[in-house]
């Protein structure tokens, strides 16, 4: 067990948590889902400069980080669909995007090829924790940011998530499916 390790394992712990703190009613119950959520996704960037800068790396760490991220996300996306306050039809999208890259990710593996993470892929990641984390804080704290990021920012990840997959798709998508794995 390394720092990289455990900080993955808080980030996995933080998700139901933040799932029972968005579902409930009380008060500041959207301040306390905005730092859980806010301290999951440091605790992303955390494991790996850390794991990478001390030379931490692990495959269990490389399997269960982006698992993690992807719990976090998907997780917030379905309770805030839940409220009401993302479309279904857009969370579908998302979410969607991330099963096909994970699995495309996972054949191009098994033919021992390995897919990293696409600056677009990282530009994706950065608007949705970031219009999540606004969307969590909600529009009684943040006004004309939460309707912005309601209105825009869900729209922009809609877009990335689509651009960024038909990245993959194009750059990788001869070389993993074709039927040789030479």
């Amino acid at each position: 067990m390394n720092v990289p390790m455990l900080l993955t394992i808080m980030r996995l712990i933080s998700v139901p948590v933040l799932i029972v703190v968005m579902l409930s009613h009380f008060s500041g119950q959207e301040v306390v889902a905005f730092i859980i959520f806010v301290f999951a996704c440091l605790t992303d960037m955390l494991d790996g400069f850390w794991a990478r800068r001390k030379q931490m790396t692990s495959v269990i760490g490389s399997l269960l980080d982006p698992m993690a991220d992807k719990l976090l996300i998907t997780s917030a996306l379905i309770v805030l669909v839940e409220n009401h306050v993302v479309p279904a039809w857009m969370a579908i999208i998302i979410i969607g995007r991330e099963i096909a890259v994970t699995g495309f990710r996972a054949i191009a593996s098994s033919r021992g090829y390995n897919i990293p993470a696409s600056g677009w892929g990282k530009v994706k990641m950065i608007l949705e924790t970031v219009t999540i984390a606004i969307l969590i804080l909600g529009p009684h704290y943040l006004g004309l940011l939460y309707r912005l990021a309601h209105s825009f920012g869900l729209w922009l990840i809609v877009i990335m998530a689509l651009f960024s997959a038909v990245e993959y798709f194009i750059r990788f998508g001869k070389k993993v499916l074709s039927e040789s794995t030479a």
